[in-house]
């Protein structure tokens, strides 16, 4: 074999293949999707194994179970950092109260990290976010011309925390010029 010409991609290469498997304790044969991943740099490539039903392509089965695992993650955010499981009251109706108000905590905290925070933090965790920018002591000072919020570094930086209330303040601007919904 000859070494191809130009330097090797940064990309890892990625083949998908499908196959019929049965295992012992199936009673028939079953669909296998797998995926296998070359990264430059590692000596062995990582395999992952879907078993399922679908008749789609093997890369439409990954994408589609990617998704699904994108969907469960998020549940998975929302009950660690909300706690949104926790539906103990005796009524149905006050659990289904309490199960909106988390659903809807949970869309804030999303908005707030895909619109407010700058894209260095942009990756933080619900956890993080609470946290880091809404769990935090602070100290609040009046004075009769502005209001000094004076918060510990520990979390996070003066300069980041300026640079959200700056997008917190221009996405407030940006809604109140936009056309008011009419239902």
């Amino acid at each position: 074999m000859t070494r191809p010409v130009g330097r090797p991609s940064k990309k890892p290469k990625v083949f998908f293949h499908a196959f019929s498997y049965q295992a012992a304790s199936w009673k028939s044969s079953r669909r296998v999707i797998a995926k296998v991943e070359w990264h430059a740099g590692e000596l062995f490539p990582r395999i992952g194994f879907i078993v399922t039903n679908m008749s789609s392509s093997p890369e439409a089965v990954v994408h589609f179970y990617n998704k699904r695992g994108a969907c469960e993650q998020n549940i998975k955010e929302g009950k660690h950092a909300l706690t949104w499981t926790r539906l103990s009251c005796a009524k149905y109706v006050s659990n289904r109260v309490r199960l909106a108000l988390f659903v809807l905590a949970y869309n804030l905290g999303n908005f707030l990290r895909r619109f407010a925070l700058p894209s260095e933090v942009s990756h933080w965790s619900l956890s993080s976010i609470q946290l880091k920018l809404i769990k935090i002591g602070a100290k609040i000072i009046s004075h009769s011309r502005m209001t000094v919020f004076q918060m510990a570094e520990v979390a996070i930086s003066e300069k980041l925390f300026r640079s959200m209330l700056a997008r917190i303040h221009r996405l407030g601007r940006a809604c109140a010029r936009a056309p008011a919904l009419s239902l």
